[in-house]
């Protein structure tokens, strides 16, 4: 049987990642996801989500059955173990999702482009709410490295929490400044304007010569 192509993630790199320490059931998988902080950028409040995952690495041939057990707590559990091509495929998507910025589709930036259905008053009211919630998670993102620090931890395991650090604070500032352009009406339009744009370019008359 010829193993499917598996679909880079990042769900699937971590389950690959984690799967170079030591073998692991899902269950494991997803503790060691949360012990270890990657939650704030790997989506696991799915379980389903993470039984697929595994299922396609299996499938592909990049993880493999290692022993299936049994317990008290649990009626059957699956150890999975990599594969050395588990292993070569983490390394190339690795690479590839560092080195090459991905084309992504977040909420936030279609929701900008959308804004014109509010007032301008109603887009500086939301765009704070926006603005108090990233407050909040700057806050967390900043006791959270603190917390790190003062565990001795080294700079390379609390990268992504620097960059989720770095990224909220530009957000932050920058939702801020918008909002303040918004309510000293710096940052104004004229609908008629906007109309004539939405309209597209006027089309002009045919000559005499080109009427039938």
């Amino acid at each position: 049987m010829t193993p499917s192509a598996a679909r880079s993630s990042p769900l699937a790199l971590t389950v690959l990642a984690l799967l170079h320490y030591k073998p692991l059931h899902p269950y494991g998988v997803q503790r060691l996801i949360k012990d270890w902080g990657k939650e704030q950028v790997i989506n696991v409040s799915q379980r389903a989500s993470l039984y697929r995952t595994i299922e396609r690495l299996n499938a592909a041939g990049l993880i493999a059955v290692r022993e299936t057990g049994r317990d008290q707590q649990y009626p059957e559990r699956t150890v999975y173990e990599i594969t050395d091509a588990g292993r070569e495929t983490t390394r190339a998507w690795l690479e590839e999702m560092l080195s090459a910025p991905k084309q992504e589709f977040p909420e936030f930036p279609a929701a900008l482009s959308n804004l014109l259905l509010l007032t301008p008053r109603d887009m500086a009211d939301v765009l704070d709410q926006r603005a108090d919630a990233l407050a909040e998670k700057l806050d967390a993102l900043e006791a959270a490295m603190a917390a790190e620090t003062e565990q001795g931890l080294p700079r390379i395991t609390r990268l992504e929490t620097e960059y989720l650090q770095t990224v909220t604070a530009a957000e932050l500032e920058w939702v801020r400044a918008v909002v303040e352009d918004l309510r000293a009406g710096a940052l104004s339009w004229s609908k008629e304007k906007l109309d004539t744009l939405a309209a597209g370019p006027a089309r002009s008359e045919p000559s005499p010569e080109c009427r039938g």
